[in-house]
């Protein structure tokens, strides 16, 4: 019984750090935590987002992102810039969930 135990907590530790996180899409600049641009190329960006289906998945800073419905749902608010220069970071959307990730990790704290 004390393994099955071990083994569940270990497991939903496991999961609960390798989830997506939660953004919403702002209107105006002024009310973004991030500022984001969205690249052409994967090798231009500072990160590689996957577009997650459902909320329960959202967690942590990894890339795999959830958009939120309302504001305060979320835990970053993003806005997206017209221009490379105006960004933050610079996110290119990507079809696979493995594909997801930094490749730029000195903009990790943007989203912390």
């Amino acid at each position: 019984m004390k393994k099955v135990l071990f083994f569940t907590v270990f497991f939903l530790l496991l999961t609960s750090t390798a989830y997506a996180q939660k953004v919403f899409s702002v209107q105006y600049e002024n009310q973004a935590d991030v500022k984001v641009f969205v690249v052409n190329y994967e090798n231009q960006a500072d990160l590689k987002v996957f577009k997650v289906q459902y909320e329960n998945q959202a967690g942590q800073n990894d890339g795999k992102w959830f958009f939120t419905q309302y504001e305060n749902q979320a835990k970053k608010k993003i806005f997206f810039v017209k221009y490379e220069n105006q960004a933050d970071v610079k996110i290119y959307f990507v079809k696979y969930e493995n594909q997801a990730g930094w490749s730029n990790n000195s903009k990790k704290h943007f989203f912390y």
